[in-house]
């Protein structure tokens, strides 16, 4: 197949879906399809570039975030277009719609992605729990741009569930972002500047959804203060007020960027992992984690699907909560055995979000789109 991704951002490595979007393009070519993305950047040989489109008052923030919006240009949009066999739309944006609406001119079969929860965009500008406003943004998701697709992706039932509540009525297919094979079960010895210390990792995005702050806070209260040494990886807005915030602990957290061996390096050396997030659509970070053979101490949000990863409820604490955190925190430590134990099960967990299954099934959408997109216009010839 021929297939063209359309993503406003796509070469950064500080958002979750262009990641994806970037592991779903370099698999399918490994099975020998060919994948082009439309984004915005400069035009290379599977890259057919746009200009970045300005947000007014808004565009310092949307830059700490790392992310641009794609402009809509007709000529590029419609080469891109011509070229496909088949357009899958990731973000819920201006290029995507436009994007959508030419391949409907051609003739092209289409399928979109919902991997932009609606909360954590509003929990950029501190409204990320104002339920009126993320219902506003599900209901202009839907009609401006989802309910124009027969088959959308979601990566988490969790997600299918809140758009079909809402009324979205594409054929939804839940596949998972996926984890790459090299996250498995590991254990390295720790860094001379580790010793004696243990480490507790997060990753993500450093911004108000996210909840660094709690895993911070919650240092303060754990018995195992003076010696946890807390690892943020990851860029974003909020990095000033968490050195800030952190800057007070026995052990400062350590704020890192890592590529992937680097990252697995780390995890390798790390004794639990938290995910303390309030709004995730799936959070691969969590998955990559436990695959390496860390237990994951998960906020048991209601907005968040990773808490569908624990295993039981020793893995959950309550949202928001340093205090509960740090209960969990504490027990995992006070019980090494137990947390061995499930160290094991929780890298066998993670096996069937490995990337070729998402693949296999994300292959099997597309084609299906095609099918019954060519079925229809013989029907209509």
């Amino acid at each position: 197949m021929k297939i063209l991704f359309v993503i406003d951002t796509y070469q950064t490595n500080n958002n979750g879906t262009s990641i994806s979007a970037q592991r779903f393009a370099s698999e399918l070519r490994k099975r020998g399809h060919e994948v082009r993305i439309l984004t915005s950047g400069e035009t290379t040989e599977e890259i057919y570039g746009v200009h970045t489109a300005r947000i007014p008052i808004f565009q310092g923030l949307i830059e700490k975030h790392g992310f641009q919006f794609a402009a809509r240009e007709r000529e590029v949009v419609t080469e891109a277009v011509k070229w496909a066999d088949v357009v899958h739309c990731f973000m819920p944006f201006a290029l995507e719609s436009y994007a959508k609406r030419i391949a409907d001119e051609l003739g092209k079969p289409t399928t979109a992605a919902f991997h932009i929860q609606p909360e954590n965009l509003t929990s950029s500008v501190n409204l990320g729990k104002v339920s009126w406003i993320t219902n506003t943004l599900y209901w202009g998701f839907r009609r401006l741009i989802y309910n124009r697709f027969t088959h959308v992706h979601t990566p988490s039932q969790f997600m299918a569930n809140e758009i079909i509540k809402r009324g979205y009525t594409a054929n939804i297919h839940v596949i998972s972002n996926g984890i790459q094979d090299d996250f498995v079960w590991t254990k390295r010895p720790k860094q001379p500047k580790f010793e004696g210390k243990i480490l507790i990792m997060m990753v993500g995005r450093l911004s108000v959804e996210k909840r660094q702050d709690v895993l911070i806070d919650a240092v303060r209260y754990s018995k195992y203060a003076d010696k946890i040494q807390v690892i943020l990886a990851g860029k974003g807005p909020k990095y000033e007020d968490y050195v800030e915030l952190g800057k007070d602990l026995k052990n400062p957290p350590i704020f890192a960027y890592y590529n992937r061996e680097e990252l697995i390096n780390t995890l390798a050396q790390c004794d639990l992992y938290v995910h303390a997030s309030d709004m995730e659509s799936e959070a691969i970070s969590c998955i990559e984690a436990f695959a390496t053979g860390l237990v994951p101490i998960i906020a048991n949000s209601e907005l968040s699907a990773t808490p569908q990863f624990a295993i039981d409820g020793r893995s959950l604490f309550r949202a928001g909560s340093p205090k509960d955190l740090a209960r969990s925190i504490d027990y995992w430590l006070d019980h090494p055995k137990e947390r061995e134990q499930m160290e094991r099960q929780y890298a066998a967990a993670a096996d069937k979000y490995r990337i070729n299954n998402s693949i296999d099934q994300f292959e099997k959408m597309l084609e299906t789109a095609i099918e019954e997109y060519s079925s229809a216009q013989l029907q209509l010839a």
